[in-house]
């Protein structure tokens, strides 16, 4: 019964919009070649109060803005359609440490449309990034923050070259990503793609990533993420974590990648957790199926000894529990000989794991896997696990 009535909300949302009201940004002085920071504003202020469904329009051509922060809660359905390229400052400093340069908070039924470019322009600031050897370094301003959204969907858009991270998903309830394009070079550090966290049905689908990070990361309080038909390469791959460095964390579950492609990624699909850190949360059910691998150096691996530039001890085991894990049906290439690798805490073994019809070569041969603190369940083609 609650699906039928969600089902009929969303239907009804959709029907809306097609008698939306439209306003062209030109309208509040948005114009190619100028900064439209307060025309951005100025616009949203009226679709926001208005009871009836609007639509933004921002067309072709170049545009220049400053940090927005967009705010509900608004009376009705809002879409902001984008097909012009609009760029940040190249310098860092001009966004004054703002956390993201677009950020959209509190609103229910958003639409973010269009063939549209959102560029932020980070060159400069990757190459002030020292974080793999300070800890406490200081970060760049993301592209884009979505706070506490519901029934909302990211259609068909790009954003390219994040200062810091493309996306930050926070506080969500059923929110989607369809057709979305995130596109920086591999060389461009912590530009991770999609990070979520604590949220609820997100969905990330028929989507290119191309970053110098995470394609897409799950933080805490991740619940039924689906991340279907997404080409991720160059990065980091599809990960977990990384989890467990403070407290507080909630637990992550409900995890399904499934149909993707990772090419010439540093990763594949990986959880990841860090040791000798306070944070003593779950993660369950994972499950990776149908997925192909171009030379990916850790094509599946779990590893709850993660830690980067040695910015922590392996004295204590990691406290995270991990269990229902499945990998099914992953296939392709391996940069590297080890195929598959199950670093699991000493402490808290890995539980419910399940390896079924693996079939990885590296220059030819079989990929080998090998296994710590778990004891996989393998069906089909599988490597066997050494310890």
């Amino acid at each position: 019964m609650k699906f039928v009535i969600t089902t009929f909300v969303l239907c009804l949302f959709f029907v809306k919009f097609g008698e939306a009201q439209v306003l062209q940004i030109s309208t509040f002085g948005g114009k190619p070649n100028t900064d439209i920071t307060q025309a951005f504003i100025s616009a949203w202020t009226q679709a926001c109060a208005s009871t009836t469904a609007v639509k933004i329009v921002i067309p072709a051509g170049i545009y220049h803005m400053g940090v927005i922060d967009l705010k509900g809660p608004c009376k009705a359905p809002i879409e902001i359609n984008v097909d012009g390229t609009i760029k940040a400052p190249e310098n860092p400093d001009a966004l004054k440490d703002a956390y993201q340069w677009i950020k959209f908070g509190y609103i229910n039924s958003f639409t973010l449309s269009g063939t549209g470019t959102f560029d932020g322009q980070g060159v400069a600031a990757w190459t002030q990034n020292d974080c793999h050897k300070n800890a406490k370094c200081k970060l760049h301003t993301m592209n884009f923050g979505f706070n506490f959204l519901n029934n909302s969907i990211v259609r068909d858009i790009t954003t390219k070259d994040s200062k810091h991270f493309h996306v930050n998903v926070l506080g969500c309830n059923n929110f989607t990503f369809d057709g979305f394009k995130i596109s920086a070079p591999d060389e461009s550090p912590n530009t991770d793609g999609i990070h979520i966290g604590r949220s609820f049905g997100v969905k990330v689908i028929n989507s290119i990533i191309e970053t110098g990070d995470d394609c897409v990361s799950l933080g805490d309080g991740s619940k039924h993420v689906t991340v279907e038909n997404v080409k991720c390469g160059p990065g980091h791959g599809i990960s977990v974590g990384s989890l467990g460095k403070y407290q507080n964390e909630e637990p992550v579950e409900g995890l399904i990648v499934k149909n993707c492609t990772l090419n010439n990624t540093d990763n594949g699909v990986r959880i990841k957790t860090w040791p000798n850190t306070p944070g003593q949360i779950t993660i369950t059910d994972m499950h990776f199926e149908d997925i192909t691998m171009i030379n990916v150096r850790n094509p599946i691996i779990i590893d709850q000894e993660y830690c980067p530039w040695n910015q922590c001890s392996k004295q204590n085991p990691s406290k995270i529990k991990i269990s229902n894990v499945s990998f099914k049906n992953i296939r392709g290439t391996s940069a590297t000989k080890e195929g598959v690798t199950l670093i699991c805490s000493s402490g808290v073994p890995c539980e419910g794991v399940e390896i079924t019809d693996i079939d990885l070569k590296f220059n030819g041969a079989e990929a080998t896997a090998t296994c710590h603190n778990v004891k996989p369940l393998v069906k089909g083609k599988a490597p066997i696990c050494a310890a």
